[in-house]
């Protein structure tokens, strides 16, 4: 898959950021923000399940909306989104299973079939899927859905072996977290980079899911005991950290010096 040159929207800049560790770092802790925070507000907040969709939709929808509405990367805007997505991705496949019925198994097949299409027009349309190179409003909306979906097919598939098939939290975090490092050993030896991405981009998903449930269960339950809040509270501290280092280095950056690259 090679790509092809692509006609930059007017005045926009990459809307992506660089794949780094910290990327990972942010990425991974944000899924797992994503379990722990939608079951907060749920559950140990009050809210019930009908009110925290509708407030977390109607935030995703707005952040979005910011997000596609900025002609560059920005940090704060772009990871706002991950994490709000995280959330919704979360409770949608929660609806699903616990409001709909659905079982995960035809849930996770759903969500697979769901990528693969997004995935096949994406590149139909596009000739490309990388992800390093988002510059155009077409290819951000190809971008967000495919986001969206590995967040539900990553908590369905997710909830399938620990629950369904009786991995466990703490196997599933063992489980989860090996096949992230073998694809990370596949990318290394030469494997696929835009494949590679995205199959560790599924992962950390449900890898994220199984080490929120392990430090927050109780530890009758085989977890740590830490709590919803104080799992959520740590994990979007070191969120916020990271995001506004990257938020400082990029202001740093000078416009002119940004524009060249």
């Amino acid at each position: 898959m090679h790509p092809i040159p692509v006609t930059r929207s007017a005045d926009w800049l990459n809307k992506v950021p660089e794949i780094t560790l910290s990327f990972w770092i942010i990425k991974i802790m944000s899924t797992t923000v994503g379990e722990t925070g939608a079951d907060f507000l749920a559950v140990n907040a009050g809210w019930g399940q009908g009110l925290t969709r509708a407030v977390m939709g109607t935030l995703l929808a707005a952040a979005l909306l910011l997000q596609l509405r900025s002609r560059r990367y920005t940090p704060w805007m772009y990871w706002l989104t991950v994490v709000l997505v995280s959330v919704v991705g979360t409770q949608i496949t929660d609806w699903l299973t616990d409001g709909m019925g659905i079982s995960l198994y035809l849930s996770t097949a759903l969500f697979a079939a769901m990528l693969a299409a997004i995935f096949f027009v994406w590149y139909r349309v596009e000739h490309s899927l990388s992800i390093h190179s988002i510059v155009t409003r077409r290819r951000e909306l190809f971008y967000w859905s495919a986001i969206l979906c590995t967040f539900a097919l990553g908590t369905a598939a997710g909830d399938l072996a620990t629950e369904a098939l009786g991995l466990g939290f703490t196997w599933g975090a063992l489980a989860f977290g090996a096949l992230i490092a073998a694809t990370y050993m596949a990318w290394r030896l030469g494997g696929h980079a835009v494949l590679t991405f995205w199959l560790a981009y599924i992962l950390t998903r449900p890898f994220g899911a199984a080490l929120g449930d392990l430090l927050t269960q109780a530890k009758t339950y085989g977890g740590l005991g830490m709590g919803a809040m104080t799992t959520s509270a740590l994990f979007l501290t070191v969120i916020v950290l990271l995001v506004g280092m990257a938020q400082y280095s990029q202001s740093a950056v000078r416009p002119s010096a940004v524009i060249a690259k």
